[in-house]
C-alpha cells in the first residue's frame, strides 16, 4: 500500500513550509495554511496602506530576541533530528506502519502548536474537569450515606461491607471496560455513554427503598462514572502541545480534589438536616441522605451537558482515517484559539480528500508486546502499590478516629454494682452504662432513650417499658417478671440468655430507626473535608514543576517522601495528630498521583492509550479494595503493621517507579 501521508505539506505565511496531512497539492491531500487569505497582487487593504512588507520588523528583533517562528522552527527541526523517544526507536524495526505513526504524530504535534493553547482548550477543561469532579465524589458518597442508610434500609454489617466493596469494584469494573471501548468507537463517545449511565442510576438509587435494588444501582452507577478517569486524560492530552501537557494535565487533576471537597461539603449540610425529605405512609421515604445522592451526581449532569459541544478528539479520528472529521475539528480549535486571543485574521483552509488507514496487524502486534512487556510491568507495580498504601491509609484513618472515639467513649463508662430501685420514674435517658446485679422494683422507663446501656444478672418485677428507643443496648442474664413493654424496639434479640415469667410485649416496634444526632457525627465530614483540601499545595507544586523536575523525578520522591511520613503515625495517639498526619500524607503523595496520569498518558500510543490507562485504573481500584480490607483488619488490634506495610509499598513503588522512562520530551504518539 502507497503511503498515505507521504510528501505531505503544509503551509504557514513567510515561506516556511512544515510537513501535514496530504498528498502534493489541493488536488490529492490537504493543504492547511493558517495564515491571511490569499490577495490579489494589486490588492491592499486600509490598514497596510503606505507600509512595504519588507521594511516591517519584528519587535524583539533589536533586542536579539528570536522570532517565535523562529523558535518553534528550530524545535521541529531538533526533533526530526534527534529522533521521538526511546519507545519509538525500538520500533521502528517493526515495518513501514511504525514510520507513518511516526510521521503522524511528528505532524500532529506540529499542527497542535500552530493552533496553540486558549479558549477552546480551557473550556475542554473544565468540562473534562466536572467529569473528574463526579468520579472523586462517587468514591465519598457511599461513605457519607451509610450511616443514615443503614437505619433507613436496615442494613447488616455484612452488607454495609459489600455495598462499601462495590464501589470500587464496580469502578474496576468501569475502567476496564470504557477504557477499551473509548480506543475502539471514540473517546467523546464513550464518555457521554458513561457519564449518563452514571446519572440516571445514581438517581435511580436515591429513591431505592431495599438494600437489593440500592446495591443494584450503585454498581450501574460505579461501573459508568469508572470510566472517566482512563478516557478524560486521554482525550485532554490530545489537544494539548508538547510543553503545555504535563502542566495542564496537572491542573485537571485538582478536580478530583474538588469532588472531595463537594462531597464531604454538601454531606455536611445535607445529611444531618434529617428533616429535609418526605415520606408516602411506610413503604415510601424520602430523608436528607437521599437529597445528597442526588446532589452528588449534579457534576456528572453538568459535565454530560457540557459535552454535547465538544468534539471528538480528533487524533483518534486519524488513527481511524476519518480524516475529514479530523481537520474540521483541528479547524474548530484553531479559529476558537486566535479569535479569541484577537487575531480572527489567522484562517485554517482545509481540502478534503480522505486517505484509508494503513496498518499492520503483526506490526501492532510486535509493537503492543514490546510496550507491555517494556512499560507495563513497571507501571502496575508502581501505580498498584501506591494505590494499596494511600487507599489503605484513607480508610485507616477515619477508622482510627473513630476507633480513638469509641475507646474515649468506654473509658468514661458508669458502672452501677448491686442498685436497688423501687417505685421509680424514670424519666432521663441512659447513656454509657452497665448495671450488674441490680433489682428494679415497681419502676416505670417512659419515652426515654438508651444508648450502650447494658444490664447484667439483674431482676426487673412489675415494672413497666413504654416509648423506648435505644441503640447498642441489652439485658444479659436478667430475669424478668410481670413486666410490660409497649412501643419499644426492645426486640428479641436484645434480651440474652434472659428468663422471662409473666411478660408481655405490646405494639413493638419493628424495622429500624434513624438516630438523627449520633449516627450522624459532623467529624466524619470534616476529616474528609481537610484531607481533600490538603491536597491543593501538592497540586499546586506538581504543576508547576512536571516539566521542569520531570515526571519520574515527581512519581519517585513523592512516593519517597510518603513513605517517610508513614512513621510519624507511630507518634500519633490522638485525634488531631490523626488527622494531621492525614493532612500530610495526602499533600505530599498527590504530587505521585499527578505523574502517574501523566506518564500512563504519554507511555501508549493513541490506539492504545484508553486501553492501557483503564488497565492500569482498574488494577488501582483493585489494589485499593484490597489495601482497604487489610487495614481496616487491623484496627483497633495493631497500629504497627498498617505502617509498616504501606511503608514497604510506598518505597518499592517509589524505586520502581524511577526505572520509568522520562517522557518529557516525548511527542504523544
Amino acid at each position: 500500500m502507497a503511503d498515505p501521508y507521504q510528501n505531505n505539506v503544509y503551509h504557514q505565511g513567510g515561506g516556511d513550509s512544515y510537513r501535514t496531512y496530504g498528498k502534493g497539492g489541493d488536488q490529492d491531500g490537504y493543504g492547511y495554511q493558517a495564515d491571511y487569505p490569499p490577495q490579489e497582487e494589486d490588492a491592499a487593504s486600509d490598514v497596510t496602506e503606505g507600509h512595504d512588507e519588507e521594511d516591517q520588523m519584528y519587535e524583539g528583533e533589536y533586542q536579539g530576541i528570536p522570532h517565535p517562528d523562529e523558535v518553534k522552527a528550530a524545535q521541529r527541526a531538533a526533533r526530526a533530528e534527534h529522533g521521538q523517544s526511546q519507545t519509538l526507536a525500538k520500533t521502528r524495526a517493526a515495518g513501514s506502519a511504525v514510520s507513518e505513526l511516526e510521521e503522524l504524530s511528528e505532524q500532529y504535534e506540529d499542527i497542535m502548536e500552530d493552533c496553540g493553547h486558549g479558549k477552546f482548550q480551557w473550556t475542554l477543561f473544565v468540562v473534562l474537569g466536572l467529569a473528574l469532579m463526579a468520579d472523586g465524589v462517587e468514591c465519598f458518597v457511599v461513605a457519607f450515606v451509610l450511616p443514615s442508610a443503614e437505619k433507613d434500609l436496615c442494613l447488616s454489617n455484612a452488607e454495609k461491607g459489600m455495598l462499601g466493596l462495590m464501589v470500587f469494584l464496580s469502578m474496576m469494573v468501569g475502567a476496564f471496560l470504557w477504557g477499551g471501548l473509548a480506543d475502539k468507537v471514540g473517546r467523546r463517545r464513550c464518555l457521554v455513554v458513561a457519564l449518563a449511565i452514571n446519572c440516571i442510576f445514581a438517581f435511580l438509587s436515591s429513591f431505592a427503598q431495599g438494600y437489593g435494588f440500592f446495591l443494584f444501582f450503585r454498581l450501574l452507577s460505579g461501573i459508568g462514572i469508572g470510566g472517566t478517569v482512563p478516557i478524560v486524560y486521554s482525550y485532554f492530552s490530545e489537544f494539548l502541545q508538547m510543553d503545555k501537557r504535563g502542566e495542564h494535565l496537572s491542573w485537571l487533576c485538582m478536580f478530583w480534589m474538588i469532588g472531595g471537597i463537594y462531597a464531604s461539603f454538601t454531606a455536611w449540610g445535607i445529611i444531618p438536616r434529617y428533616g429535609w425529605g418526605f415520606s408516602m405512609g411506610t413503604e415510601f421515604q424520602f430523608h436528607s441522605w437521599r437529597v445528597f445522592v442526588l446532589v452528588a451526581a449534579l457534576p456528572a449532569i453538568a459535565s454530560l451537558v457540557g459535552l454535547t459541544f465538544m468534539p471528538e478528539s480528533p487524533r483518534f479520528l486519524l488513527e481511524n482515517a476519518k480524516h475529514d472529521e479530523a481537520w474540521m475539528i483541528l479547524k474548530q480549535v484553531h479559529d476558537t484559539n486566535w479569535r479569541a486571543k484577537g487575531q480572527p485574521e489567522k484562517v485554517f483552509t482545509v481540502s478534503t480528500r480522505c486517505y484509508p488507514k494503513c496498518s499492520s496487524l503483526s506490526v501492532w502486534v510486535e509493537v503492543t508486546f514490546w510496550l507491555f512487556y517494556a512499560l507495563f510491568a513497571d507501571s502496575i507495580f508502581s501505580l498498584s502499590t501506591f494505590c494499596h498504601s494511600y487507599y489503605g491509609l484513607s480508610v485507616w484513618f477515619p477508622d482510627m478516629i473513630k476507633h480513638l472515639q469509641y475507646e474515649e467513649y468506654v473509658s468514661k463508662v458508669k458502672v452501677f454494682h448491686k442498685e436497688r430501685v423501687v417505685n421509680f420514674h424514670f424519666n432521663f435517658s441512659l447513656e454509657n452504662q452497665i448495671h450488674k446485679e441490680g433489682e428494679y422494683i415497681q419502676d416505670e422507663f417512659i419515652s426515654i432513650e438508651m444508648k450502650s446501656v447494658k444490664f447484667e444478672d439483674s431482676l426487673f418485677e412489675n415494672c413497666r417499658f413504654e416509648d423506648i428507643k435505644s441503640t447498642d443496648t441489652v439485658f444479659e442474664n436478667c430475669t424478668i417478671r410481670s413486666t410490660v413493654f409497649r412501643n419499644t424496639d426492645l426486640g428479641e434479640e436484645k434480651f440474652i440468655n434472659c428468663k422471662m415469667e409473666n411478660t408481655s410485649f405490646e405494639h413493638n416496634k419493628t424495622g429500624c430507626h434513624l438516630d438523627t444526632v449520633e449516627e450522624n457525627d459532623d467529624l466524619i465530614y470534616l476529616v474528609s473535608f481537610l484531607g481533600s483540601l490538603a491536597v491543593l499545595p501538592g497540586n499546586i507544586i506538581s504543576a508547576l514543576f512536571m516539566e521542569k523536575i520531570g515526571r519520574v523525578k515527581i512519581i519517585g520522591g513523592s512516593m519517597l517522601i510518603s513513605a517517610g511520613c508513614t512513621f510519624f503515625l507511630f507518634l500519633s495517639f490522638s485525634q488531631s495528630a490523626i488527622i494531621a498526619l492525614q493532612c500530610l500524607f495526602c499533600g505530599v503523595s498527590v504530587a505521585a498521583w499527578n505523574g502517574i496520569e501523566v506518564v500512563t498518558v504519554e507511555l501508549y500510543p493513541a490506539s492504545k492509550r484508553a486501553t492501557a490507562f483503564g488497565v492500569l485504573n482498574a488494577l488501582c481500584k483493585l489494589a485499593a479494595v484490597l489495601g482497604s480490607s487489610i487495614f481496616a483488619s487491623f484496627v483497633g488490634v495493631s497500629k504497627a503493621v498498617p505502617i509498616l506495610l504501606s511503608f514497604a509499598a510506598l518505597v518499592c513503588g517509589g524505586l520502581v517507579a524511577l526505572k520509568l522512562p522520562d517522557t518529557r520530551e516525548k511527542i504523544l504518539q
